[in-house]
């Protein structure tokens, strides 16, 4: 049989009754040729009866939770798709997701990725549509609870949500697949912005709509969350900073601190929800330290990628800067979401 034109990989870790869903939704979709990867994360076997259903369903089992990036790459180390999505067992896809998502991509040679438009439950806010990043590092939705007519136009953006995202393999054989040391969060940042020094660009598709039913697994502002973002947003900052931008972390890094107090203090944004869960403050100081301790242990690994980085660059340092300047978001705004 000849190989599909795209391999889809949905990790999961509950197999819960959204991805039946999901899988539904695949059913529908007006593009018929690929093939759905489910990484059970589990460790119990739990897609193996679910998947039996499904024709044309491969299910990769794990006898423990391997994270986002390695069971994502798992999926596309089995295939020869010429394009490789990534797609939440949270995220049900409209029937046209998949090919105005190849329509988008295959009408750019240089575009190495693209992002959907993914909306919250109900359909009136946007989730997603592409990825700004702040000036420490941190990255966050573009057009975050924004209504989708604001964002229906097609146009380049920084990176894809790897909730719903599609790469070419050409790109990905080049760079790399996810870093599969960030575990969760933030991945699909650091897969981004390693195509970008690597040349390649990123579309918006504003016809490719998901919706996403958002952090079932981790939970929205979990303490699980709160420490991989922070950890990861440092792996990523170490990997893909020029140095203009690294001088400038720590100025940046005090303000989303400070702006996020202010959150926590007048119930707004990610601070405030995750104090609501904590009855301990102080938690958030710990994991930001454990953060930086972690990101120093790793240091020489990351310094060695963030070389192989640049020996393959085909951008310079100021057109990254440049690039950066173009999607970016201030901590003010980061820390209100």
């Amino acid at each position: 049989m000849p190989e599909p034109l795209v391999t889809i990989a949905i990790p999961t870790l509950t197999a819960s009754p959204v991805l039946r869903e999901c899988l539904f939704a695949l059913e529908r979709q007006t593009c018929r040729n690929f093939e759905a990867v489910i990484i059970d994360n589990s460790g119990k076997g739990l897609v193996r009866e679910m998947a039996a259903t499904w024709s044309g369903v491969t299910v990769i089992e794990n006898d423990q939770n391997k994270g986002f990036g390695p069971a994502v790459n798992q999926a596309f180390r089995k295939s020869k798709s010429a394009y490789c999505a990534t797609l939440n067992d949270d995220a049900i896809p409209e029937p046209g997701w998949l090919e105005a998502l190849l329509q988008a991509i295959e009408s750019r040679p240089d575009a190495g990725m693209c992002a959907s438009a993914i909306r919250l439950p109900g359909g009136t806010q946007l989730d997603s549509a592409g990825m700004l990043i702040s000036g420490d590092g941190t990255s966050k939705q573009r057009g975050n609870l924004q209504p989708p007519e604001a964002f229906a136009a097609p146009e380049e953006v920084l990176c894809p949500s790897g909730c719903a995202a599609l790469y070419r393999r050409e790109m990905l054989e080049q760079i790399g697949m996810f870093d599969e040391d960030f575990f969760l969060y933030c991945e699909d940042t650091d897969l981004g912005l390693r195509g970008r020094w690597a040349g390649w660009t990123c579309l918006y598709a504003p016809d490719a709509v998901v919706e996403h039913r958002y952090s079932q697994t981790a939970g929205a502002d979990s303490w699980v969350k709160a420490y991989y973002v922070e950890r990861n947003r440092l792996f990523v900052l170490l990997k893909n900073f020029p140095i203009r931008l690294l001088a400038r972390v720590p100025a940046a890094s005090c303000s989303r601190y400070f702006w996020h107090l202010v959150s926590a203090l007048t119930g707004r944004g990610s601070a405030a929800r995750f104090r609501e869960q904590t009855s301990n403050p102080a938690e958030l100081f710990y994991i930001v330290v454990r953060a930086h301790f972690v990101m120093l242990k790793h240091g020489p690994r990351l310094l060695r990628q963030r070389r192989a980085i640049r020996r393959q660059a085909r951008i310079g340092a100021r057109d990254f800067e440049q690039l950066v300047a173009r999607h970016y978001i201030s901590p003010r705004e980061v820390a209100a979401l």
